[in-house]
């Protein structure tokens, strides 16, 4: 009853779904785009584009510099040209291609050099003008124009600003009245000079800023006015590279260090993208993030959350710079996959990060547990357990909180060793098993070994030199009965002796008899233990029984030594090494009770190092050396002479450096003499005695590092 309803009511569905989509492409067929010509008006290059319908707004486009292009997107227009390809050759412009992808086609303007452009719309005509190309002297840049002021009324500018970016760049930020300022940027040998047109500047920033402090290529910005607009000269030293862009009213010229890597094909900033230039006045953020997908092919996935628009003007930046402008200055974030960018808010990434890890962590409390043995070949298990577990203990799966720092597994894990196989059973899910078996690799590895011989030379070099001499006299007559002494007449007489006594007996007058009496005692000491050697000469009267007496001693010693002492020791990286050699002397120590008890103190030859080896195989060494010898014997006990150095010093392998060394050198000079008659002139010489002594005593240590491969023996 109710099917001959049914098919009219089908058919009428279905005719009104046909009349849509004729309408559809009726309007499709409408907007479409007829030819694209090249002319020359007043001078200028101009392409035509006629198209079907006007443009309801002026095309969103972009330029590259190489190779050198300029492409136009139109939305909702097709192509009706019937071929892909347009020849022009004229000018500056070579060729025009028309590209169609779904409802929307691109218009790509091939040039010979690299340009900007202006557009404008008459009915429904596109006019596309390209600025000439100015071939510029080689001191001075093409001037590139950010902007035209659209205002006839100077406007002034509102802050100037100098900060140090990344990379020891250099920024001068320029806060411009609106975003409507024209700006132009060219450089002019060794400085950079920018003009804001159409602009005043107000007597507080009219200064020169020296900004040789913040340590960028950026020494000086002057700024100034000429006539309706505003220079500023940045002036930078060494060799540099410069940028410029503008966000909304913001305008930022940065100045950065150009680096030399020899490893890179191309030398510039960290930003390695192909250059292009973008100027946008109030572009929406997702239409922009679609001109730049264009560009890099890459695959854009664009959150409802990101809205908004920018003014963006950029000139030569490479694509992934303008890209992380956009995204700071809309506070977006991006996670990438292959080829597909996601491109959110950072606090929506971030929410979606938490919420994709606490799923993983409610996962992993509901995932199985497994137990797995690892046989350790040259780690302690009970150390890879304690390290593993994080609790410092070898056995027990800890659930968490206090004491579980540096812990490996998860909350439910737990770590045994069984020191008398030293086997690690370890129980947890999958995923940390796989990572305890990861880490057990890297831990459970043969530790290098290092051989270290040190040498403490010590060189000694001592002189002596002494000069002495004796005068005296004999009078032998009162020991022969006579009468001694010299007369001087009246009965009187003159004696010599070496003392009150001696000179009575030698007058005669009895007591001890003075055979010999030394006038000058001042003989030369001795040396090394032995005694001077000596000549005498002796002049006498056999008549009267006198004699006058002259000894000369004199004495001169020369020593050399040197002693070696070589200790080796071998020991594994980072342990701790000692070798020692000498002997224990006993003294007595009084004990709290008031007796005594014997203790001993060394005297020996001892090294104590702790190797490092860094990872390009030198070796840091620390060091103690210490050389004590046994001293003179006092009152107390033997002394202890003591030589100690202590150090770090980086060695590279199987170098020898010195460590330290003790030089010490004492010389000593003495005269003694009888006063008056030691300063007479030559004859001075039989009163007086000389001594010298000169001792130089000299330690080096040396030490050499050297790693030992596992077949290597020490000899």
């Amino acid at each position: 009853m109710n099917m001959p309803n049914l098919f009219p009511l089908k058919m009428l569905r279905f005719g009104t779904a046909a009349i849509g989509m004729v309408l559809s492409l009726a309007a499709q067929a409408q907007n479409v785009i007829e030819s694209v010509s090249g002319t020359i008006q007043g001078g200028a290059e101009v392409v035509r584009i006629e198209l079907s319908q006007p443009l309801a707004s002026a095309p969103v486009g972009f330029s590259i510099q190489s190779p050198a292009r300029i492409a136009l997107d139109f939305p909702g227009y097709s192509s009706a040209l019937g071929r892909s390809s347009v020849e022009i050759n004229q000018g500056n412009l070579r060729s025009v291609n028309v590209a169609q992808s779904g409802d929307r086609s691109r218009i790509v303007l091939n040039l010979k050099a690299a340009t900007t452009y202006k557009t404008q719309q008459q009915g429904k005509t596109l006019l596309v003008f390209l600025d000439p190309v100015v071939m510029s002297a080689p001191s001075a840049s093409a001037t590139p124009v950010f902007a035209e002021n659209r205002n006839r009324d100077a406007l002034p500018l509102k802050d100037l600003d100098f900060k140090r970016g990344a990379d020891d760049a250099g920024k001068v930020v320029v806060t411009l009245a609106n975003s409507q300022v024209g700006v132009d940027i060219r450089q002019q040998g060794q400085t950079l000079v920018v003009e804001f047109m159409k602009s005043t500047l107000p007597e507080g920033l009219r200064r020169r800023l020296d900004v040789t402090d913040f340590g960028t290529p950026v020494q000086t910005v002057t700024t100034f006015q000429v006539g309706d607009r505003v220079r500023m000269v940045i002036e930078p030293k060494g060799v540099w590279e410069h940028s410029a862009y503008q966000t909304d009213t913001q305008f930022v010229v940065e100045v950065r260090p150009q680096k030399i890597d020899a490893n890179r094909l191309t030398q510039g900033p960290s930003f390695t993208g192909e250059k292009l230039s973008l100027n946008f006045q109030n572009i929406e953020v997702r239409s922009l993030l679609q001109v730049i997908a264009d560009f890099t092919n890459f695959n854009i996935i664009t959150s409802d959350s990101v809205t908004g628009s920018v003014t963006l003007r950029l000139k030569d930046v490479p694509w992934d710079q303008a890209f992380q402008i956009i995204m700071d200055a809309k506070s977006l974030g991006v996670r990438k996959t292959g080829n597909v960018l996601l491109i959110a808010p950072k606090d929506e990434l971030d929410a979606k990060t938490k919420k994709d890890l606490e799923a993983a962590q409610a996962i992993q409390n509901l995932e199985p547990l497994k137990t797995q043995s690892f046989q350790l070949n040259y780690a302690k298990a009970t150390d890879i357990a304690t390290q593993i577990n994080g609790t410092g203990a070898t056995g027990g799966g800890s659930t968490g909180g206090a004491g579980t720092t540096g812990r490996v597994l998860s909350a439910r894990g737990s770590a045994t060793a069984a020191p008398r196989t030293n086997q690690l059973f370890v129980t947890d899910i999958s995923s940390k098993l796989e990572q305890v078996q990861q880490l057990i690799a890297k831990l459970d590895i043969a530790v290098r070994q290092v051989l270290i011989e040190a040498r403490m030379v010590e060189a000694s070099d001592t002189f002596g030199q002494s000069l002495g001499i004796r005068l005296g006299a004999t009078d032998q007559r009162a020991q022969n009965g006579g009468t001694g002494g010299y007369q001087v007449g009246g009965g009187n007489s003159i004696a010599i002796g070496t003392s009150y006594g001696n000179v009575v007996a030698t007058s005669g007058a009895g007591g001890k008899v003075d055979t010999t009496s030394n006038f000058i005692n001042l003989p030369a000491v001795a040396q090394n233990g032995f005694n001077p050697a000596t000549l005498a000469v002796s002049i006498f009267n056999a008549t009267a029984n006198r004699f006058l007496n002259l000894e000369i001693s004199a004495l001169e010693a020369d020593g050399k030594g040197k002693v070696v002492s070589s200790p080796r020791v071998v020991t594994a990286d980072q342990t701790k090494a000692l070798i020692e050699q000498g002997t224990e002397l006993p003294y007595q120590v009084a004990t709290s009770s008031g007796a005594t008890s014997i203790a001993f103190q060394k005297a020996n030859l001892k090294l104590e190092v702790t190797p490092q080896i860094t990872p390009e195989g030198s070796i840091v060494l620390d060091v103690d050396v210490t050389n004590d010898s046994l001293g003179v014997l006092t009152a107390a006990g033997y002394a202890i002479n003591t030589k100690h150095i202590k150090t770090q010093v980086l060695v590279e392998n199987g170098g020898t450096v010195v460590i330290g060394g003790i030089y010490t050198m004492n010389e000593t000079d003495s005269l003694t003499q009888v006063p008056l008659l030691g300063d007479i002139p030559y004859l001075g010489n039989l009163f007086k005695t000389k001594s010298k002594a000169s001792q130089k005593n000299e330690m080096l240590v040396f030490i050499t590092p050297k790693v030992i491969s596992e077949r290597s023996t020490v000899r």
